[in-house]
């Protein structure tokens, strides 16, 4: 074995990186029951596709959360630090959030289950701003690549619990069981949270309260120049935008191609979980060889054809019968959409965590994937009526179209000649 491989296998297997599939999954899983289960709760108790795609309204916390992530740099909860103990206290809110949903009534408490929604986003956001923050102070710089394309693929893998389990049950149990179920999957986070040690203490001390709000947003523009901070903003907000819209209606769109809540649960869970396994194991060790700039390329194209599988899949449904062919259809386009997006998904958060400056972690990545999170909240809020309109076939060509712009700025934020790299000071230097 040369030098090579071993240093490979000595960050693959480290106690750092089996925290970073507790993060991810304790991430991924209440985002993945607003953006799955919900969806499909609401779909088999009649509620009509426009109302639906409108509840990704209830998300606008995962934009704004950069307005109270300065404090959570600066507070400190339960004496557990100023990342666990707020990971503590949102991991234990949205356990009882989660629960309370299957006892309510979409036809009776749209309104009240929109509220819950809201508050459940806005603790996974709370949860996430103390995560990521956890993760970046965690890892080394040359982790960062595999640290973050392992909470990333265990992000998606969470995808599994709401998404798969939770649907099958849903044939055999009532809603209010379901939910109760799939909420317990917080308990390994919280267990997890209890364990870990806090990551030192990198904050300023004795800062202003203007310090603490303005200081990790100056600090970025003047570090990075107005012209190249506002070029990484756009590609924040751009890499992912197609994607994400092609995905916010996938649980939807599957049901109105014919498939049952069983045949999502069943086909989700084989052929989501192991792409997601390979993309967690190869992208990660391609980043450690390829860098980042050029992951973000390479993830990035496969991450864009990945929504054709949709476009082909419209093109061929509806289907009145679903036999083993329809069903080895629905199984390719959901594990090359696993394998596709999780790829562009582990670059891209491994992008942001570089982009910070570990003085002002919590508050510089919560800007950076709020910035992210105003396609999925705000655009995809409008996408059923996007489909009402064009109709599901159009609706993902249009998808495919908008994720190019993102992919063109690559030329000026990650170029593939120049491997991204970081200064004392957090800085990415890059041919910008």
């Amino acid at each position: 074995m040369n030098d090579t491989q071993h240093s490979i296998l000595k960050t693959v297997f480290t106690t750092k990186m089996l925290i970073c599939i507790f993060t991810g999954f304790a991430s991924g899983l209440p985002f993945y029951i607003l953006l799955q289960l919900l969806p499909a709760w609401l779909e088999s108790e009649g509620i009509n596709i426009q109302t639906i795609g409108v509840f990704s309204l209830t998300q606008i916390p995962y934009i704004f959360k950069f307005v109270w992530a300065p404090f959570m740099d600066r507070i400190s909860l339960f004496g557990l630090g100023r990342r666990r103990g707020w990971m503590l206290a949102s991991q234990m809110t949205l356990l009882a959030f989660i629960a309370i949903l299957g006892f309510l009534s979409p036809s009776l408490n749209i309104w009240l289950i929109a509220l819950i929604s809201f508050i459940i986003a806005l603790f996974s956001a709370t949860q996430d701003i103390a995560l990521d923050a956890f993760r970046r102070e965690l890892l080394l710089d040359n982790e960062l690549g595999l640290g973050n394309s392992i909470h990333t693929n265990a992000y998606r893998i969470a995808g599994l619990v709401p998404g798969t389990l939770s649907l099958i049950l849903s044939n055999y149990l009532p809603w209010n069981s379901v939910f109760i179920i799939t909420a317990l999957f917080m308990l390994p986070a919280i267990i997890m949270t209890l364990m870990v040690k806090e990551p030192p203490n990198q904050a300023p001390k004795n800062q202003s309260i203007e310090d603490i709000i303005t200081k990790p947003f100056s600090e970025f523009i003047t570090r990075n120049g107005l012209k190249s901070a506002m070029l990484i903003l756009a590609f924040i907000f751009l890499y992912k935008l197609g994607d994400s819209m092609a995905t916010s209606l996938a649980t939807p769109f599957y049901l109105k191609m014919g498939f049952s809540r069983l045949d999502l649960g069943l086909i989700a869970k084989n052929a989501s979980l192991w792409p997601s396994v390979f993309g967690a194991l190869i992208g990660g060790i391609l980043m450690i060889k390829i860098g980042i700039n050029r992951a973000l390329w390479c993830f990035g194209v496969v991450q864009v054809v990945s929504i054709f599988g949709f476009i082909w899949l419209s093109i061929e449904g509806p289907y009145t019968v679903i036999n083993l062919e329809q069903k080895i259809s629905l199984a390719l386009v959901i594990g090359f959409e696993a394998l596709g997006v999780g790829l562009g998904s582990a670059a891209f958060v491994a992008f942001i965590a570089k982009t910070t400056n570990p003085l002002y972690t919590a508050t510089q990545y919560a800007l950076f994937s709020s910035i992210a999170s105003v396609p999925r909240t705000l655009i995809n809020s409008t996408t059923g009526f996007m489909v009402a309109y064009l109709g599901w076939t159009t609706f993902f060509i249009l998808c495919a179209i908008l994720a190019i712009p993102g992919m063109l700025l690559l030329f000026k934020v990650a170029p593939w000649n120049t491997k991204s790299q970081e200064n004392n000071n957090g800085q990415i230097n890059s041919s910008i």
